[in-house]
């Protein structure tokens, strides 16, 4: 901010009487000559300035900035204080003042050329802003023309913008805004790894704000010039468009590399790759296609800058495009030599025809239609051949019949050459050359091979079809298919697959536009009914055939009236009914009636069966060796104690089990009527009730042989079941009850657990009543059981024998564990008083004395120390009355021995007594 600084003076009064003081005037000369100073060095300061950058903003700008500057120091000129101080000078004559008004009339020239400029330039500040700042190519294109003409009325109408000097530095300005923006927006670095689209649109966008800046100009120079009134724009050309007119042809130049680079791009794509089927040597000519662009991404240079080599890398650009083209041509002539589909050729062919490629290679593959027909008479001849290998039997689609199937496979053939062919005609004049009637020739005379074929095959069904139908709608519904099973009959639906295969030959035909016989066509549009008659036969059937397949021997036996009867419902199916019939439907309903009846029977049966089965379970997992629970863990039962427990056990289960069995023949009986039949008086029974008396047998086999390995499996385990005694027995140490004993309790358990099918009563022969008792002498009375023959079975009697080997085995072990008791058996066996008076009569000494009485305070020692039970397996053995007998054996001889110390003893005292009174 400039201030002019004001006298020191005082002001006040008239200027005639102000100048007529020396000191007055003179201090005011001094003022005024600082303000010349002060406004000329202004001046001086704005005119020199420059715009402060290169675009067009920056001269409104520097205007902007002269305008405040001036208009506020032309503002202080006129102040009343300076105005006195000039009229004062003035009155007074100064020589000063002449000068100070000189430089205030130029102060106020440039303040109003300043204001003038600011207000035409803010005219062009939305426009040049827009230029500046944008967003896109297209604000600056819709700017250009804008801005033009409103340049025009600022030369027109503005008194200082109207010369050259001024308007040209102004649009040099604006030129090099676009510029700039055109360099920023295009960068050589990232322009090629862009989309190929938005970087051809870029680059056109900026071409085209390039030459729109230059049209703009030309346009409104054109409209100044026709109007007559208007000062002419001579302005310098080279100046204005020598760079943009020089960055347009570089645009162009980018523009062009862009689209070769895409018509390379359509050229080698996967058509090629398909067709020429060198995949690798089409990825090559890619690889070389995306290095044109490498030198571009790499240029160290502006390519925009007039100073650069910009022509010789677009030289070089060309020169590879032209190798690459050559080599292209080449491929293509190689690979059209060995083409692998003439018609996907053709399509690429078709395609390149509208598709923006390679002018060159474009060409060099319209030349290549003789090549298409050369591999298409290959592929007619492959045809052909597969049609002459295949002929007799011919591949054929899924679910497809022989015969129309047949016609299928020869059309799909002939559509594979006739679509091909087609395809050929839409090229004009293609079929007309005499390469092209060739080929026509030789594709009519295999497809006339073909349709012989067909109408062969068509003839050959017609009649076939014509004689047969009758025949196999005449065919029963059902038939009995031949088995090894000894059950029962199977049935199987008579439906015969060449009747389905007539019916699926008849519409295929149809589809293939074949006229068929009336009775074929009328069969066919039955299907439907045909094919719900034979599932719901076969469903019928298969009920049948489950409800029979749960009948085990014996029970098809019982029910083989009942079958039969069921089988009388299914002959109407077998020999009258046949599939012209009306009545299919209600024969379908009667046999799932019938099967229905049926099915309650044996489900019935079924459910009696498990009854039975229950009760057998009930038998069969009965627990015959139910063991007596001890007191406490270490007071066992005895021997006797245990198999009296188990004896008397078994015989509460024997009641249970002999209640389930004499339930059987009561449930027997119930079957009895549900098969119609009187009382054990029919053979469809026997065979049943020998069947329930074979589980009966089995059953109890498998009860006796799994109690008895239950027991063999507690004798076996290391837990005690009762216990016995060893006892001193002398000259023995014995076992109470002794091994013999145990044994033959052991044998006699198990003998009377065999001995429990006694209580199962067999059956008369032919029914379910128990056989009373026989009487075979006066005395002896037989009753017939299980027990004869479970008792020889070999199983139970090897098992029997199994339990008491071990139960042997186990008794010999504690004998071999009671005999190392037999080193103490002097102490019983050596008659005490004996050699206690020939131990005195060697008049022993005190030493030995106690010596003998040591020894045998140890032995009575070491007996009590051993332990009072020993577990051998089931068997647990007490051994407190031996310890306590031995033990008492073993004082006794201490005793017996401090007797006789005693004896000695006495007579020495005495003797000793006698000595010394004597």
């Amino acid at each position: 901010e400039i201030k002019l600084d004001m006298p020191a003076v005082n002001l006040d009064g008239e200027v005639s009487v102000l100048a007529a003081v020396p000191e007055v005037v003179e201090a005011l000369e001094s003022c005024a000559m600082t303000w010349q100073k002060v406004i000329s060095t202004a001046l001086e300061e704005q005119l020199k300035k420059i715009p402060q950058g290169n675009g067009p903003l920056a001269e409104i700008d520097l205007w902007c900035v002269r305008n405040a500057v001036l208009s506020d120091l032309n503002e202080q000129t006129k102040l009343p204080e300076v105005e006195k101080v000039l009229a004062i000078l003035q009155e007074a004559e100064s020589e000063c003042v002449r000068d100070l008004h000189v430089i205030i009339n130029d102060l106020r020239e440039h303040c109003v050329e300043a204001l003038d400029n600011v207000g035409f330039l803010s005219t062009l500040e939305h426009h040049l802003k827009n230029l500046t700042h944008g967003t896109g190519f297209n604000v600056v294109l819709d700017t250009i023309p804008s801005l033009m003409n409103a340049l025009r009325m600022v030369w027109i109408i503005s008194r200082h913008y109207n010369t050259d000097e001024r308007m040209v530095p102004l649009m040099e300005r604006i030129a090099w805004e676009i510029s700039n923006r055109v360099c920023k927006a295009v960068d050589l670095h990232t322009l090629f790894k862009e989309d190929r689209a938005a970087a051809k649109k870029k680059i056109a966008e900026a071409k085209s704000t390039l030459e729109q800046w230059k049209k703009s100009y030309l346009t409104v120079r054109a409209q100044i010039e026709a109007s007559g009134r208007e000062q002419h724009w001579e302005f310098d050309q080279k100046l204005l468009f020598g760079k943009t007119d020089y960055m347009t042809s570089v645009c162009q130049d980018l523009y062009d590399i862009l689209q070769v680079t895409e018509e390379f791009y359509n050229v080698f794509g996967s058509e090629l790759k398909a067709v020429t089927g060198d995949p690798k040597h089409v990825d090559d000519l890619l690889r070389r296609v995306g290095e044109l662009t490498r030198p571009m991404e790499e240029l160290a240079f502006d390519p925009f800058s007039l100073k650069c080599t910009w022509k010789l890398i677009m030289e070089e650009f060309k020169a590879k495009v032209s190798t690459i083209e050559e080599d292209a041509k080449n491929f293509i002539d190689k690979s059209f030599k060995t083409l692998r589909s003439a018609e996907a050729a053709f399509d690429m062919l078709l395609n390149f025809k509208n598709t923006h490629c390679r002018e060159t290679i474009n060409r060099q593959l319209m030349m290549k239609f003789n090549d298409i027909l050369d591999q298409y008479c290959k592929e007619v001849e492959n045809v052909r051949q597969i049609f002459a290998q295949n002929l007799t039997d011919p591949p054929l689609f899924k679910n497809h019949p022989p015969l129309a199937g047949a016609i299928y496979w020869s059309r799909s053939l002939f559509y594979r050459i006739k679509h091909t062919i087609v395809r050929f005609r839409e090229v004009e004049g293609l079929l007309a050359s005499e390469r092209g009637k060739e080929v026509k020739q030789i594709y009519l005379k295999v497809a006339r091979r073909m349709k012989e074929y067909e109408d062969q095959k068509y003839n050959q069904w017609r009649d076939e079809t014509e004689k047969m139908l009758p025949l196999l709608l005449e065919k029963t519904l059902l038939t009995e298919e031949p088995v090894t099973t000894e059950k029962s009959v199977r049935f199987l639906v008579n439906f015969s697959p060449r009747l389905q295969e007539i019916i699926t030959e008849t519409k295929y035909m149809e589809q293939l536009g074949f006229p068929v016989p009336e009775i074929a066509r009328n069969v066919a549009l039955q299907e439907d009914r045909y094919r719900s008659y034979a599932d719901g036969l076969k469903h019928m059937l298969d009920d049948y055939h489950n409800v029979v397949g749960t009948l085990n021997e014996a029970e098809t036996k019982l029910l083989d009236d009942h079958i039969k009867e069921l089988w009388k419902v299914f002959k109407l199916g077998q020999r009258r009914l046949n599939w012209n019939s009306l009545g299919i439907a209600d024969f379908i309903v009667r046999c799932k009636q019938a099967i229905r009846k049926f099915e309650f029977l044996v489900h019935q049966i079924h459910a009696n069966s498990a009854d039975i089965n229950n009760k057998l379970l009930q038998i069969g997992s009965t627990n015959l060796f139910k063991f007596p629970l001890s007191k406490s863990a270490d007071v066992l039962p005895n021997v006797k104690e245990f198999f009296v427990y188990v004896k008397c056990e078994r015989a509460k289960d024997i009641d249970h089990m002999v209640r389930m069995y004499t339930a059987i023949p009561q449930l027997l009986a119930q079957l009895e009527g549900l098969v119609n039949m009187k009382s054990g008086k029919s053979s469809k029974l026997a065979s049943y009730y020998a069947y329930w008396e074979n589980r009966i047998y089995q059953m109890l086999i498998q009860l006796i042989l799994k109690n008895l390995q239950a027991f063999n499996a507690a004798v076996l385990a290391n837990v005690p079941l009762f216990q016995i005694e060893a006892v001193l027995s002398p000259p023995k140490i014995i076992l109470q009850p002794n091994a013999s004993e145990i044994d033959q309790m052991t044998v006699q358990c198990i003998r009377e657990c065999v001995e429990v099918t006694k209580h199962f009563v067999r059956w008369m022969h032919g029914t379910c009543t128990e056989c009373p008792p026989q009487r075979v002498t006066d005395d002896e009375i037989v009753t017939f059981s299980f027990y004869s023959d479970i008792s020889q079975n070999p199983l139970i009697t090897e098992q029997a024998a199994l339990i008491t080997q071990n139960v042997h085995r186990v008794l010999t072990s504690l004998s071999t564990y009671l005999n190392r008791w037999e080193r103490y058996c002097f102490l019983w066996t050596v008659n005490k008083d004996m050699a206690i008076k020939k131990f005195a009569a060697e008049k022993p000494s005190y030493v030995t004395f106690d010596e003998k009485l040591q020894f045998y305070m140890k032995i009575a020692q070491e007996i009590t120390q051993q332990p009072l039970i020993k577990d051998e397996q089931f068997i647990r053995l007490c051994l407190s009355a031996l310890v306590s007998a031995v033990e008492d054996k073993a004082k006794d001889w201490m005793i017996s021995l401090g007797k006789l110390l005693n004896e000695f003893a006495r007579k020495e005292l005495f003797s000793l007594q006698e000595e010394i009174e004597v």
